[in-house]
């Protein structure tokens, strides 16, 4: 058993199957899993060479094989794994070496927000793997833990003897392309009792994940260290990696004297890495890792920002938030001209949307850092997802803390509209609910004593309030804290909101948008998702009507909406019309005084 083996020794694995396939075929443009089918014969060539340089555990040429990646038939993917799971055993037949159940990451083109065909996914592979008498099932290269636990755990209730390993992918940042830390990966991992091992694979090179594994306490547990051989190159328009065997073997014994007890390689390692690294541990005397010594280090005092916004909150003080919007152009009068009225007549917050409608604005962040800066106001950026990938979504939120912001709404942001979908792409790496996730591991990684409060939208407007109920929990358990909602009009909304039970401490404000005219309330009506004016009030605003008389109707109109919703609200959050100050005032005071 591979456990029984990691007490006394260091296990080695294989390197890459995809890059050395493709550098040993010539064939960049296929799976290498389908050659399980159509040229067996090489991989298991593939196997055997590693066997030979020194490998005590050889993965099934099975990374890709699902229905999503390779959109094929469950008949065909089962197939393709069944014949992986024959080659490698062929491979190791009567020699001292393990094989594993090799599966990677499944992904879709867009994120949904509930992916049980996922999670069915990978019940189906998995149960392929049991049927054929595999007794080590790795989950390599992954991003977060989402569907970790559920998963082992269902294959131990299948089997409690299989051995399962869980590696993932940690960037050169330290962060998993979702956005854990190392660190909360190994937190989160170390809670689950159905790992067996656990580690990271691909992502960096060898020195990069040594300098990164070397900040884990990582003594006493079984781990495994798996890298790149270092980073690619695109050469006409291929990738080539380093052929870099003695280095690699080097960076490898370093690794493996911080406590690793599996090492090998992934992406561009050859049976040559692994060679060297089994002649290098054979030729060092034997030596066990020692446990690092902690060395105190001076830490600079950090000063933190009072969130008054999030105090006022928390205590159970009634909040007002103002939403403005950033301009199309570098035009920034109005918008901090507007933040200084709202500060003067008591506003606790201003709120920055992302570029709605996909239409382009000056980016939130910045524009309420100045906010916040130069008009001394607690200033809350929207961030969508649309257009950033996970990347330039962690840039942006560690500018925003830099420049002390402390409240962030995450939503996932209206999709590019068809006309300009031939110019512009969605991004949606994330949605609201895993850029919560983001936000609140790197509260917990980097911000630590200083944290963010996050924000979500709730729109009672649906029909299935339920189901957005559901999805409001499901933020609270993400880390959201508060949720603005979607403009209230409706008196069913109003009715559903006085009857919803929640935690005390999950703060709600209800959204207002006041109407300014007959052509902007049919314009809501019809034109803006998620929002729905009852007949009662469109009939109230006539073509004739004066600019004055339809700011004074939807001025009535907001305060008798604030009036209904007072008293099952924490906070109101108005939005602002056309830039139109002036109304929010009155609607303020007029607020006050109920």
């Amino acid at each position: 058993m591979i456990l029984d083996y990691l007490k006394n020794n260091v296990l080695v694995t294989d390197g890459a199957m995809g890059t050395y396939y493709y550098q040993k075929t010539n064939d960049y443009d296929s799976f290498s899993e389908l050659a399980n089918l159509n040229n067996p014969e090489i991989i298991k060539e593939i196997h055997n060479e590693y066997i030979e340089a020194g490998a005590k555990l050889i993965e099934t040429n099975t990374f890709s094989a699902n229905t999503f990646t390779l959109e094929l038939s469950r008949e065909e993917v089962k197939e393709i794994i069944v014949n992986g799971i024959k080659i490698a055993k062929a491979a190791a037949k009567g020699k001292e070496v393990f094989v594993a159940g090799s599966i990677g990451p499944i992904t879709k083109a867009f994120i949904n927000e509930d992916n049980k065909e996922i999670m069915e996914e990978y019940k189906f592979i998995t149960d392929i793997f049991i049927e054929n008498g595999i007794e080590i099932i790795v989950f390599e290269t992954f991003s977060s833990l989402e569907y970790i636990g559920e998963i082992t755990s269902y294959i131990k209730n299948k089997n409690k003897d299989i051995t399962i390993i869980t590696n993932y992918e940690i960037m050169p940042n330290g962060f998993t392309r979702e956005g854990i830390s190392i660190k909360g990966i190994v937190e989160e991992v170390k809670k689950l009792d159905t790992v067996d091992i656990y580690g990271f694979n691909c992502g960096v090179g060898p020195s990069h994940i040594f300098n990164l594994v070397k900040s884990l306490d990582i003594f006493y547990d079984n781990i495994a260290v798996i890298p790149n051989s270092g980073y690619p190159e695109f050469i006409n328009n291929r990738t080539v990696y380093v052929n870099n065997p003695e280095y690699f073997a080097d960076r490898i014994i370093e690794i493996k004297n911080l406590g690793a007890k599996i090492v090998g390689g992934c992406c561009g390692t050859t049976p040559e890495h692994i060679k060297k690294i089994v002649e290098k541990l054979n030729d060092i005397a034997p030596k066990l890792p020692t446990a690092k010594n902690e060395v105190a280090l001076g830490k600079a005092e950090e000063i933190m920002v009072i969130n008054e916004f999030s105090k006022k909150l928390s205590s159970g003080e009634f909040v007002l938030a103002v939403e403005l919007d950033p301009p199309f152009d570098t035009k920034i009068q109005n918008i901090m001209e507007g933040a200084k009225i709202c500060k003067a007549n008591g506003v606790d917050l201003i709120t920055v949307a992302d570029s709605p409608m996909s239409k382009v604005r000056v980016d939130s962040v910045m524009i309420s850092a100045k906010i916040k800066r130069e008009i001394g106001i607690d200033a809350m950026p929207h961030i969508c997802c649309r257009d950033k990938n996970i990347n330039a979504i962690r840039s942006n939120v560690l500018a925003a803390h830099i420049e002390g912001i402390r409240n962030i709404l995450a939503v996932t942001g209206d999709p590019v509209s068809s006309a300009d979908k031939m110019d512009i792409k969605n991004v949606f790496n994330l949605n609201s609910f895993k850029l919560i996730e983001l936000i609140s591991q790197m509260n917990k990684d980097v911000f630590k004593e200083d944290k963010f409060k996050i924000g979500g939208a709730l729109n009672l407007n649906v029909l299935n309030k339920d189901l957005e109920l559901t999805r409001m929990y499901k933020k609270i358990e993400r880390g959201a804290t508060f949720f603005l909602t979607q403009p209230i009009y409706e008196d069913e909304t109003i009715q559903f909101l006085s009857k919803m039970k929640r935690n005390k401490n999950i703060k709600i404000l209800g959204g207002i948008l006041p109407l300014v005219s007959y052509r902007n309330a049919q314009f809501i009506n019809n034109e803006l998702p998620g929002v729905n004016i009852p007949k009662k009030y469109l009939d109230k605003f006539g073509m004739e009507m004066t600019r004055e008389e339809g700011e004074k109707l939807g001025i009535e109109i907001a305060v008798e909406i604030a009036k209904n919703i007072i008293n099952y609200v924490d906070g109101i959050y108005l939005m602002t019309p056309f830039n139109r100050f002036n109304m929010i005032v009155e609607i303020i005071n007029k607020i006050k005084a109920l």
